[in-house]
């Protein structure tokens, strides 16, 4: 098997067996190559390259920016509701962002790319118009429109977005798919400022979400125009999603792999969400608070833009472990939280590896991927599983918080079931090694 894959792949020897075979595999799958090898570039390939990165800022940017709204719910506008009852509102648009992928990946499996993009475009911009309607202490409408209604546009639109990069880049995949993904701390950037100043300023809760639906709305339609699919005349049928999910049953690496991210989401939320409430609480110059969620999604663009260049060279396998033993040490490393300093070191530190890891996850799912005529259904497949830990975490997290605010036991709790999830990861490689 090594000769094999050194004589075809002998630029890339220094990523792993494993990986080598899954970038061969997929590399002969008829979408991939039934009509011509994907162009690595071209005004098309790159203009398709934008919108999916628009899309990632509108979409898990947006879901990133929630710790605004969890501090202005918390601290204004729903004062009656316990923290774990509101992070419930941004758990669960994360939750269906990622699980509503078991209906779009199959969907763009048979070329439904283009009604997937419009019709989830259309339900996350009305959510954000439909969310300034909502008045204080009107829990269950927040609920409804910003967890639910949301969280099923940007399903429709996250998993097949990732997947098309596939058709347009073959060699440069990995860093493309990284770049796209640096759509997201990039809207967790512009978004947390916008919303700070905007809710917490003079305009108001109304008029501020209509302002920012508007801005949202304006690139979602500048995405969808950008974004183009090739036209590829396969040799045979699109794999039925029944047929990749027993697949998927059979394979122990891509269960490894779900597994571990699943139980690494359970924590990843913790900082995103209490970051900002936590700094103000500690008695944190409220201003600068404000800007906490900035500070670490600002290194998170860095994180998720060098992922792909530096998984060339140490394998999305292998950087996806380092990446996430360090975000489980950082928040672990919450609990010493309590100045300026300890918020922008662990800010900048969990920003930087959490989009490393983010990055590297869609990559590692197409590595592991022999036929991509089945990477729509297993990206469904495994962020479907990987949601249920991005919905609990926040509620666990906010529960364990309780009104008191005990924080050591939230971040110790955070902390331990991500590094668990990141021994999955481990254990994968080490099976890897062993079947060499």
């Amino acid at each position: 098997m090594k000769s094999t894959i050194h004589n075809m792949f002998a630029t890339n020897e220094k990523l792993d067996d494993q990986e080598e075979l899954g970038r061969m595999q997929s590399s002969n799958s008829p979408t991939a190559c039934s009509e011509s090898d994907p162009p690595d570039g071209g005004f098309r390939a790159w203009a398709t390259a934008f919108g999916c990165f628009l899309i990632q800022f509108c979409g898990f940017g947006y879901v990133s920016s929630f710790g605004v709204y969890q501090d202005f719910y918390t601290r204004i506008y729903l004062p009656n509701q316990p923290p774990s009852a509101i992070s419930w509102i941004g758990a669960l648009t994360s939750f269906l962002a990622d699980n509503v992928t078991l209906i779009s990946g199959p969907l763009y499996d048979r070329g439904w790319f283009y009604q997937l993009m419009i019709v989830g475009s259309a339900l996350q911009s009305l959510s954000l118009f439909t969310l300034s309607l909502a008045k204080p202490g009107q829990f269950y409408l927040i609920f409804m429109v910003q967890g639910v209604l949301s969280g099923i546009g940007m399903g429709l639109t996250y998993g097949p977005c990732m997947a098309v990069i596939s058709q347009h880049f073959s060699k440069r995949r990995t860093l493309v798919m990284s770049l796209v993904a640096s759509g997201s701390p990039l809207g967790a950037i512009i978004h947390p400022i916008m919303l700070n100043h905007l809710l917490n300023g003079t305009v108001g809760f109304t008029r501020g979400v209509r302002a920012s639906a508007g801005f949202v709305s304006v690139l979602l339609l500048i995405s969808c125009l950008s974004m183009r699919t090739r036209t590829l005349s396969t040799s045979k049928p699109t794999a039925s999603y029944s047929a990749a999910a027993r697949k998927c049953s059979r394979d122990v690496f891509f269960i490894l792999i779900t597994a571990g991210s699943t139980l690494f989401q359970i924590g990843y939320y913790f900082p995103i969400f209490y970051l900002q409430l936590d700094s103000i609480k500690h008695g944190i110059d409220v201003h600068f608070s404000f800007y906490s969620l900035v500070i670490m999604n600002s290194a998170c663009v860095i994180g998720r833009c060098t992922a792909g260049i530096i998984a060339e060279y140490m394998g999305a396998l292998n950087f996806t472990i380092a990446s996430t033993v360090a975000c489980s040490a950082l928040i672990t490393s919450v609990i010493a939280l309590n100045d300026i300093a300890s918020v922008v070191v662990l800010g900048l530190a969990y920003g930087y590896f959490s989009g490393a890891y983010i990055a590297i996850m869609a990559p590692l799912v197409t590595v592991f991927t022999p036929d991509l005529s089945e990477l729509g259904a297993r990206f469904g497949i495994c962020f479907a599983f990987t949601a249920f830990g991005g919905l609990l975490g926040g509620p666990i997290s906010g529960a364990l918080l309780s009104s008191q605010y005990r924080w050591w036991i939230a971040s110790l709790f955070s902390g331990l079931i991500s590094f668990v999830g990141s021994s999955m990861f481990v254990v994968t490689r080490l099976m890897i090694y062993r079947r060499q």
